[in-house]
């Protein structure tokens, strides 16, 4: 026999499908919760167990396993390590390496990105590919004909010479993040600044630029990071004034494990530090989640 309701019977059948596909939403979005606890589980766990050994006592440090939450916290072994030689010296030299690095970056860089992004010419495409390519270059061949060079200089063994490695380094990505960043401005804007009277600087300043800065701060976290976490061509590139990182390369074998701990946290928390200081522009480039 036939369904005397017709419309009852796909009623029905629309709220098994809106049901089906309620149940579909809520088993994506705990498997996306799932995987983004997995993710920072993942980078935390790390980070914890460095601190936690990092600021527990020395005889501590050799226990297995682990205790997860330590029952006693000592700054012995920090104490240990910053009143070492040249810890605090080396600090200071990866600061202002970093934030050399950063503002070249960032000057060079920004306005390139922004000419990718903003102006259409014969080739840009396999220019982007060309600036990119400049990272396949070793720096093992190139750290020869650099040292020489430096030295011609006069800059060998400074931390301008390990700043404008670092910067040549961060260069091509700095590049690329920022000609993304500037692309998702919309045009539109900023030609609207102009017939309202602003020049191409104060339209860029007073329209774009507010609306990249997230984006930007997010190339700088990826510079800053960078800069402060590259070893090889400090090692190549000073003999003295040595950056932490390199600092710590020297020294690593032939100390204890309280020192290497201590070392592990003092070279990422100045890290961490700027993150959690930029964290703002952070969620508005990505945006807040929606609840």
């Amino acid at each position: 026999m036939r369904n005397a309701n017709p419309a009852r019977e796909t009623g029905d059948d629309f709220r098994s499908l809106r049901q089906a596909r309620g149940r579909r939403h809520t088993l994506g979005r705990a498997g996306l919760y799932l995987l983004a606890t997995v993710m920072a589980l993942w980078v935390l766990a790390p980070i914890y167990l460095i601190t936690i050994t990092a600021f527990s006592p020395r005889d501590v440090v050799r226990e297995y396993p682990k205790q997860v939450i330590p029952r006693e916290f000592s700054v012995e072994s920090m104490d240990f390590f910053v009143n070492s030689t040249g810890v605090l010296g080396s600090l200071w030299n990866s600061v202002l390496v970093a934030l050399i690095t950063l503002v070249l970056s960032t000057i060079i860089g920004a306005p390139a990105g922004y000419a990718l992004a903003r102006f259409a010419f014969k080739g840009r495409d396999p220019y982007r590919l060309v600036i990119l390519s400049t990272r396949a270059f070793p720096i093992v061949i190139l750290s020869i004909p650099l040292a020489v060079t430096f030295l011609t200089w006069g800059i060998y063994d400074s931390i301008y010479a390990v700043a404008l490695m670092h910067t040549a380094l961060a260069m091509p990505f700095t590049v690329l993040i920022t000609s993304s960043i500037f692309v998702s401005v919309p045009h539109d804007l900023e030609e609207a600044a102009l017939t309202l009277g602003c020049t191409p600087l104060q339209a860029f300043l007073r329209v774009v630029m507010p609306l990249a800065l997230p984006g930007l701060a997010a190339a700088s976290i990826f510079t800053f990071v960078l800069s402060w976490n590259e070893v090889f061509a400090a090692v190549i590139l000073t003999l003295q004034e040595r950056t932490l990182p390199a600092h710590v390369l020297g020294v690593l074998t032939s100390s204890p494990p309280h020192f290497r701990f201590a070392a592990a946290w003092f070279m990422l928390a100045p890290s961490l530090i700027f993150i959690f200081l930029i964290r703002r522009y952070l969620l508005g480039l990505w945006g807040r989640i929606s609840r």
